[in-house]
């Protein structure tokens, strides 16, 4: 008796595994993080982020040319603002010259067509380190929200395609639309980090951003009482369908690969695209792992991004995205 069923005939060869593959990589998935620093000629390596760079206004229109020429299509930008700059309302964050307006500008000057995507927090402009105001050992959230909406418009006024908040602050999404509506900017986009966790994976952005919280007194020590609890998973189901109904056009589920049940859960729930962070602790200890010898790097990274995507992911952010298009040729 022989078994009428041989699944392993559609894992023959390689020709037939390309023919009935469920889940395909191009570089359309991906979005790309990019750190701008002020100086000129600056391309300066972030240490706990191997080959990954900081890069001044005349680098990021270098890289962004070579991203567009490899087929990548989109950027997410953040910036690491001078200590001087920053107080506790992240004043800096609304400076129609500042860094941010500025890198956007570069982007579009250098890459018309490239998608710009903005962050959209305090935490890299304030002297505590906190996605918001603080106030009595508490983040303010609706006068947080305020100035998210400034931000945002003024991002939209340098020519931001999407903004992305990333704070977590309740209502800041309907709070930015009806800014941005107010202003005109009607065909800017919201991107919401809607599932954002308090992960522990976070350490080497902030290295990136000098942006951790700092260990004050009467200022909280982390982000928990505003990033979700990573316990929680119908919790995340609420939050992003609250920021579809406040008007966000993408959601975002953060960190990735600890996370895919919650990317799942939330593909099968909404209909609008759903984004999600491969954050810097997950590329720092591929890099690390790689670098000992313990781990295929390219291998593993590429089986990461499929399972990201196989999740449910529509658009993967990802410090990985140039060296998965070299490998997808």
């Amino acid at each position: 008796m022989y078994p009428l069923i041989r699944n392993r005939r559609l894992r023959t060869n390689e020709a037939i595994r390309r023919l009935v593959r469920e889940t395909v990589l191009t570089p359309d998935d991906f979005l790309v993080p990019l750190f701008v620093v002020e100086g000129k000629g600056v391309k300066e390596e972030i240490p706990s982020m191997p080959n990954y760079y900081r890069l001044s206004l005349d680098s990021l229109e270098k890289e962004v040319k070579e991203l567009w020429g490899m087929g990548l299509c989109a950027v997410l930008l953040f910036v690491k603002v001078p200590d001087d700059l920053k107080d506790n309302k992240g004043s800096e964050a609304i400076n129609v010259g500042g860094l941010m307006q500025r890198a956007i500008k570069t982007v579009k000057n250098a890459c018309p067509d490239m998608l710009v995507m903005t962050d959209v927090a305090l935490d890299p402009y304030s002297s505590y380190g906190h996605d918001g105001i603080v106030a009595d050992g508490e983040i303010l959230n609706d006068e947080t929200s305020e100035i998210l909406a400034e931000m945002s418009i003024s991002h939209a006024a340098a020519g931001a395609d999407f903004v992305a908040p990333s704070d977590m602050m309740d209502g800041r999404i309907q709070t930015i639309r009806e800014a941005l509506e107010d202003e005109g900017h009607t065909h800017t986009g919201i991107m919401s980090y809607s599932a954002k966790y308090a992960s522990a994976f976070y350490g080497p952005f902030r290295d990136a951003l000098d942006s951790a919280p700092v260990d004050i007194k009467n200022v909280p020590k982390d982000k928990k009482t505003y990033q979700m609890d990573p316990a929680n998973r119908f919790e995340a189901i609420k939050e992003t369908q609250m920021d579809i109904d406040e008007g966000a056009d993408i959601v975002m589920v953060k960190p990735g690969l600890c996370y895919l049940d919650i990317v799942r859960e939330v593909r099968n729930e909404v209909e609008v695209p759903v984004a999600v962070y491969q954050v810097s602790g997950e590329y720092a200890m591929l890099k690390a792992a790689a670098e000992k010898g313990w781990l295929d790097h390219d291998a593993v990274m590429m089986e990461q991004l499929l399972a990201i995507k196989r999740a449910g992911a529509d658009i993967i952010a990802t410090y990985f995205a140039k060296d998965a298009v070299r490998l997808l040729g």
